[in-house]
């Protein structure tokens, strides 16, 4: 939520520094979380004054320059060359002296030197409005009025608008602080505690006792079928406007907010807005047919064309604003492309109305269509002002555009809710703030607040919520409201805290996540975060059959959650590239979902790993070497020797999505499975490079870590021996099947297994390749004997040459 400092303290009865003012909202709750200065022209004209002319001649070295003598006020003139067609003796201009930042319309700031221009020096510049930020005209320079008097500085002259801007970090119950207004009577309040004064904020809506329409010549009829989402709606027809831009005033408060003017209705309706905190809406009245308004629901898929030109297919839950023949707006939400103000509007119906405030949200979300006037009406808006905010707004209306308030007010309000009541204990305050307040100064607060005291006794007092506060219910948001005011940095804190650090039932998850971590961070990863929920289209219709889809999305972009880590890193991976980034080594942590069956939903950790890039970067000792397939392939296991499980067996399969696919497999449970990002899929996120992905299932992962336990051995006292073997194989036999043939043989004394070497040659004879595999053998109770390993060996080679064809490469 913006805030104007300016435009606040016009609602504000005491003056406040900016700073303190800053202050004061934080401790009431309505944190702030920047504060800015802004200006209508950069720099705010600052160092410019106002010269005079006093004489103009052609340069002696140039053609096109003029040097020129100017009077700033000062008591000597300064000589300028200026390059500026219409420059003359005489004229009132803008100087930026020397040590003067100006700041152009476009382009870099530029600070005033004295300069040597073709031999003559020149102290400053005079400007042309394009070079400080006052136009975009390049023509020439600025000529003022005769009057301008010399030595003013141009920041007096064309006094330029300057504000303060709060940026304000609002709770989602903090409906009634999403005005000026609303900060303002928190304000107040906050000063009448502190300052033990009365001090009320300055109304901008009177109770419009005097209000009355100038005639009832555009009489509109309002009709309310689903009072359920509309119990209010109010309406005033005002005729013979004039579009037109806005007043400079109006304007600038708009445009302080961040807010774009447009013309002189919508801007109106958009001030009353950040004034009050509650949407109006503007019809061209002529456009309404039979001079109707239908407040209902239209059938399902029902198209209807808003403001942006788009068609959208209507839900029978939407609440619509329709005239006698079809839907002219989508309530508390957006427009209508046919019924909106144009330039050639002539008359207007204006809306002021309260929505409920979960019709709207979902109404806002099912279009993606995320307005001003939605986020508001979704954390509900005051009932109760929905005819004062109107009065307010016509006669703005009837000032600016020269209009005639032409009908009375109409206002449909058949169920009149009365007034929440809440009681609170005086021990209960006391024993929820910690704090003993005295009961005047509690009742001072909640009536300054707009709370009404029904029941003040001994025990308790009993209080009306005012209609701007629909999120107080309980006691506990009395106490809330009494604590707020006083202020949040007032809460006495006690002299001692105790905690009890909580005690995980199972901590080995997170112990094996760290240790994992610390690896691949000290292997040269970077962690990544990324949202579990992502778009849809990196998903064909039969994969997204499968996934867990979001009814009410945050963003068409963000509408389904993941089934797999794979998508959402390689947008990591593309925004990573797009910035320059091209060796990767990225980890994640995230879950997955997907459906099991009709209503049943599924959740699962996961640990993805990519590389894509070089693993090491030239050198003056080293060359650049690239990642690929195998790298990962050895993290992965890596990983699991890292937590103390054997790696598991390794099965090459088919997918959609990777090639050179395999999958480490244990109990018929997939536990991992990495391969090469195919290109179609790295196409989809305009990714040029290969990238390598690995997905590891954590959960599985860390529960067969836990029955196997890392056991500490002493290290062997007697040699390893190691032996090398060279086989002639079929030149499609995978190292996996090899490897897995000799595990087989389970030989006790077999510690590790390694292809070292792969040769492919005509010579070994068609279809044949050869593989050289090293074996380490060990004995951790005595030295092994060159009798017992051969005895091994021929194990093995019989093995493979009985199952797999091979043959010793002599």
């Amino acid at each position: 939520m913006t805030i104007s400092y300016k435009w606040l303290s016009e609602y504000l009865p005491v003056t406040i520094e900016p700073e303190r003012l800053s202050r004061i909202l934080t401790s009431i709750g309505l944190e702030v979380e920047s504060m800015e200065t802004f200006e209508e022209v950069k720099g705010n004209l600052a160092g410019l004054v106002i010269g005079e002319v006093l004489s103009a001649e052609k340069h002696p070295n140039a053609d096109k320059l003029t040097l020129t003598k100017v009077n700033i006020g000062q008591p000597e003139p300064l000589q300028i060359v200026c390059g500026a067609p219409n420059v003359a003796a005489g004229q009132k201009v803008v100087v930026a002296t020397v040590g003067t930042t100006i700041y152009p319309t476009s382009g870099d700031p530029l600070t005033m030197k004295i300069a040597k221009i073709r031999g003559e020096e020149s102290h400053g510049m005079i400007c042309a409005e394009d070079e400080i930020g006052l136009g975009t005209s390049h023509a020439g320079i600025m000529v003022l009025p005769g009057e301008a008097k010399p030595g003013t500085s141009a920041t007096k002259y064309f006094q330029p608008y300057t504000d303060i801007v709060y940026e304000i970090g609002l709770t989602p119950n903090r409906m009634d602080a999403m005005s000026h207004w609303g900060v303002a009577r928190d304000v107040c309040a906050y000063l009448s505690h502190h300052d033990k004064k009365d001090i009320k904020p300055v109304l901008p809506v009177s109770n419009g006792n005097g209000f009355k329409p100038d005639n009832e010549s555009l009489p509109i009829e309002v009709a309310v079928e689903n009072t359920k989402s509309c119990p209010r709606y109010s309406g005033i027809s005002i005729a013979n406007v004039t579009i037109k831009e806005s007043p400079l005033w109006l304007k600038q408060k708009l445009i302080a907010i961040g807010q774009r003017p447009i013309n002189n209705i919508v801007d109106i309706t958009n001030f009353i807005q950040h004034e009050t905190g509650q949407p109006l809406h503007a019809f061209d009245a002529d456009k309404i047919a039979g001079q109707k308004i239908i407040v209902k629901n239209l059938p399902d898929n029902t198209v209807f064309v808003t403001l942006d030109e788009k068609e959208r297919k209507l839900s029978k839950e939407d609440l619509m604003i329709c005239d006698s023949k079809e839907g002219i707006c989508i309530a508390g939400v957006f427009g209508g492309l046919h019924s909106g103000v144009t330039d050639q509007t002539k008359n207007i119906f204006l809306e002021s109305a309260c929505f409920d405030a979960v019709s709207i949200r979902k109404t806002s979300f099912r279009h993606g269509l995320r307005t001003d006037a939605a986020s508001r009406f979704e954390k509900g808006t005051d009932i109760s002002a929905t005819v004062s905010v109107l009065k307010r707004a016509a006669t703005l209306i009837k000032e600016i555009c020269g209009a005639e308030i032409a009908s009375g007010i109409v206002d449909v309000y058949p169920s009149p809710k009365p007034k929440t009541e809440v009681s609170v204990k005086w021990h209960y305050i006391k024993k929820l703030s910690g704090k003993k307040y005295h009961p005047d100064s509690v009742k001072k607060i909640l009536i300054n607040l707009g709370f009404e005291i029904i029941k003040d006794d001994v025990d308790e007092i009993r209080v009306a919520v005012p209609e701007h506060k629909p999120d107080i219910s309980l006691a506990a948001d009395l106490v809330e409201e009494i604590v707020r005011i006083d202020g949040l940095d007032n809460i006495d804190i006690p002299g001692s805290i105790t905690i009890t650090p909580a005690i995980e039932e199972d901590p080995l998850p997170e112990i094996v996540k760290e240790k994992i971590s610390g690896f691949l961070v000290g292997s040269g990863f970077n962690e990544m975060m990324t949202n579990s929920i992502t778009n849809s289209e990196f998903f064909t219709d039969a994969e997204q059959n499968e996934m867990v889809s979001m009814q009410n999305s945050l963003s068409a972009e963000l509408n389904i959650l993941r089934s797999s880590l794979l998508e959402t890193s390689l947008q990591v991976v593309a925004h990573n590239l797009n910035h320059k980034n091209h060796s990767l080594r990225l980890f994640e942590f995230g879950k997955s979902y997907g459906k099991s069956a009709k209503g049943k939903y599924t959740e699962a950790d996961k640990l993805a790993l990519v590389i894509s890039g070089n693993l090491v970067e030239d050198s003056w000792n080293e060359k650049n070497k690239e990642a690929d397939f195998y790298y990962l392939k050895g993290l992965v296991e890596a990983i699991f020797k890292l937590i103390g499980l054997p790696v598991p067996a390794v099965s090459v399969d088919a997918v959609s999505k990777m090639n050179d696919h395999i999958s480490w497999n244990y109990d018929k449970k997939q536990l991992a499975e990495a391969g090469v990002v195919a290109k179609n899929i790295l196409n989809r996120f305009g990714i040029k490079q290969a990238a390598f992905y690995a997905e590891l299932s954590w959960k599985e992962i860390t529960r067969l870590a836990a029955e196997k336990p890392i056991q500490l051995k002493e290290i062997s006292r007697f040699p390893a021996v190691q032996r090398d073997l060279s086989l002639v194989v079929a030149k499609e036999l995978s190292w996996e099947k090899l490897e897995y043939a000799v595990q087989n043989i389970k030989l006790n004394k077999l510690q590790n297994i390694k292809l070292f070497d792969i040769f492919e040659s005509e010579k070994l004879g068609t279809g044949k390749k050869s593989m050289a595999v090293n074996f380490t053998f060990i004995d951790e109770e005595k030295t092994l004997t060159d009798k017992e390993i051969d005895g091994w060996m021929q194990k093995i080679v019989l093995t493979l040459e009985k199952e797999l064809q091979a043959e010793i490469r002599k």
